[in-house]
This record gives C-alpha cells, sequence and structure tokens, in this order.
C-alpha cells in the first residue's frame, strides 16, 4: 500500500517508532526503533540478536506507531498505527543505522560508535493497513 506523504516526510523527518511484535507464548512486546524508509516499506535496523528480531524471524506480524504534529479529533495527537509484515535480512544493520543517525543524533555523528561493527539485521516491513488520527486515515 501507498503511505500518506505526510508519514512519509515524519519517517524521514526523523520519527521515533513504536514497534510491536508478538513473543513466543503469545504476548505483545514493544520496542522504540529509529525508522528508515525504502519507497513505501519501513525499515527496522539491529547489531545484535534482540527480541524484536528473534519474535519477527519468527512471526512476522508486527504493529509500528508513531505520534505527528498536529492535534485531531478529541484533543489527541496525530498518530499513526501502521500494521505490517517483515522479512528479516542478515546484514546491513550498520550501514542503516548510519544513514538514520543524523537524523536522531546530529549532523556528523559515527553510528554505531565502533570500527567494526557486527553486521547485524535488517527488517524490512510491508505496511498493509494503515490507521490512527490525522489526514491519512479516511
Amino acid at each position: 500500500m501507498e503511505l500518506h506523504q505526510s508519514l512519509k516526510d515524519a519517517i524521514d523527518a526523523g520519527v521515533h517508532g513504536h514497534l510491536a511484535t508478538v513473543n513466543p507464548d503469545g504476548s505483545p512486546q514493544v520496542t522504540v526503533v529509529w525508522l528508515g524508509r525504502d519507497g513505501d516499506d519501513l525499515l527496522v535496523a539491529h547489531l545484535g540478536s534482540g527480541q524484536k528480531m528473534r519474535n519477527l524471524t519468527r512471526d512476522p506480524r508486527c504493529t509500528v506507531s508513531f505520534e505527528l504534529d498536529g492535534v485531531s479529533g478529541p484533543g489527541l495527537m496525530n498518530y499513526a498505527v501502521l500494521r505490517a509484515t517483515a522479512v528479516v535480512a542478515e546484514g546491513g544493520a550498520p550501514e542503516l543505522l548510519q544513514a538514520l543517525a543524523p537524523r536522531f543524533m546530529g549532523e556528523g555523528v559515527k553510528f554505531p560508535p565502533m570500527d567494526e561493527p557486527p553486521p547485524g539485521r535488517v527488517a524490512r516491513l510491508t505496511v498493509h493497513r494503515v490507521t490512527g488520527m490525522g489526514p491519512w486515515v479516511s
């Protein structure tokens, strides 16, 4: 599905996402992540073998939410909830994290802050449904 331009703009500007995945026992697991974008897909990187990546490898269903500027409806911040399916690939995490780092940490920063970071993993999230509150919801 095609993302609304305001969602693309927010991601490109550096919005923190709340990534919800499913633990092995069926309970939710939520973590704050840096979001990248490739077209209408979201990208999330992790250097290690964190729970979010283990969960996405086992069960690709996930949801990402984030707040945006503005207030809609009953005094709530604009927000988006994106339901997606993930594909996790080995490698590429340091490069993605370095590309995203200036948005979150400022220009000129080196991230990860090590000379030879592990290859990590990148999750590509294909969005299937967008809800929330804002102009992207019809």
